[in-house]
């Protein structure tokens, strides 16, 4: 078989009601950080995720950057991250100047609990007014940072008891999970982002729905959804004699872009089951081959499934990773390498680092296969001869 196009990695998705609700809101002439859709995509979000509050915003970066604000992290404290994932998951804590602790993944590829709760019992210590200090500086450890990677969930179980026992905030980076649930044990039937402190989504252009950018943040406490909205509006205590009685940010969403967000909700049902059917057919098509193989989701999970990640097995295909992706690109089929580790990254270098051992090892052996909503039955075969052919 031969391709006569690129299938993308990952494209938008607007077959729904989209160009009517932006026309509509150009047409109301709201088209800023204020309007109807803003506060629609928040009930929405609410009523899917069953919680009491959420608050749009500019991006799910601006939304992990409130939640640390509201938390308290200031310059000095430390808090903890993991290497693998995207740099923005880790950025918003130098914007506190508060310094990262890099976690080790576990085979879900992401926060490794084991090593978290290792770190704490012997790295770190109990100070006078109970908070947890990092005994090497003694800096105080205020937060965990939790990214449930490609749409897997996180052990959230342990995470969170952990967290509760060294009295940590745990902020959910489920900016790639966005209808990821549990489906048995403590947390069943509650999605990614509902079960820590915070939670933060992400509606950029590759996202299961996308608002072009955008975002969206909840938290455990309503008020303090309150709270990041009006941060997120530059704090205004008096919008007509311009009061503010703290420091605010330009972080919330537009109206036009909350337009495109009411428009994906109603379809993110429909987004969620096609990405799942494509992961299941991707999977049918692997089995058995020997060089390579799909990264299964966490079980007792439901998960959006995002991205499809394929574990390749460095023993059987010497290529390189970036050779791989050429050969494949020049066969039509885009595909992506998981991130470069945080950790070893100019911006983070002589940062605390724990026992790293499967970061290291799934960023050398794992890419990202297409994966759009709109892929098609033919597309996935294609990619899945193409892919056993390079490899094989």
């Amino acid at each position: 078989m031969i391709m006569d196009h690129m299938i993308p990695l990952a494209i938008p998705n607007f077959e729904g009601n989209e160009r009517k609700y932006v026309d509509d809101a150009v047409d109301q002439g709201w088209v800023s950080t204020g309007g109807a859709y803003i506060t629609r995509l928040e009930k929405q979000m609410e009523e899917f995720l069953g919680v009491p509050e959420v608050a749009a915003c500019q991006s799910g970066t601006s939304a992990l950057h409130l939640s640390l604000i509201d938390i308290g992290v200031v310059p000095g404290d430390m808090v903890i991250v993991p290497t693998l994932t995207f740099i923005a998951a880790v950025n918003p804590v130098r914007y506190c100047y508060a310094d990262p602790i890099f976690m080790d993944c576990d085979d879900s590829l992401c926060m490794d609990p084991v090593k978290l709760r290792r770190f704490l019992e012997t790295e770190c210590e109990k100070g006078e007014s109970g908070q947890t200090i990092y005994r090497k500086t003694g800096q105080v450890v205020k937060a965990i940072v939790v990214v449930h990677v490609f749409g897997n969930l996180a052990d959230m179980e342990q995470i969170c008891d952990i967290a509760v026992a060294y009295g940590l905030k745990v902020v959910e980076d489920a900016t790639e999970a966005l209808g990821s649930r549990f489906i048995s044990g403590r947390y069943a039937g509650r999605y990614a982002g509902t079960l820590g402190d915070y939670g933060a989504y992400s509606f950029n252009g590759n996202k299961i729905i996308t608002t072009g950018g955008g975002g969206a943040v909840t938290a455990k406490d309503p008020e303090a959804v309150r709270h990041l909205r009006y941060l997120s509006t530059q704090a205004k205590d008096d919008p007509h004699y311009y009061i503010h009685h703290e420091i605010g940010y330009n972080y919330r969403m537009t109206n036009v872009q909350a337009a495109l967000g009411v428009a994906q909700m109603e379809e993110l049902p429909s987004f969620i089951e096609r990405k799942q059917k494509g992961y299941a057919l991707y999977e049918q098509l692997l089995a058995g081959f020997p060089n390579a193989r799909l990264i299964p989701f966490r079980e007792g999970t439901e998960s959006n499934k995002w991205f499809y990640s394929l574990l390749i097995d460095r023993d059987k295909v010497k290529a390189p990773i970036r050779e791989i992706i050429s050969e494949l690109e020049t066969r039509k089929i885009q595909t992506r390498a998981i991130w470069g580790l945080i950790h070893e990254q100019r911006p983070y270098a002589g940062s605390t680092v724990y026992e790293m051992e499967k970061a290291p090892y799934y960023s050398e052996r794992v890419i990202n296969l297409p994966c759009s909503t709109q892929i098609t039955e033919e597309e996935i075969r294609y990619v899945a001869e193409t892919v056993k052919a390079v490899l094989g």
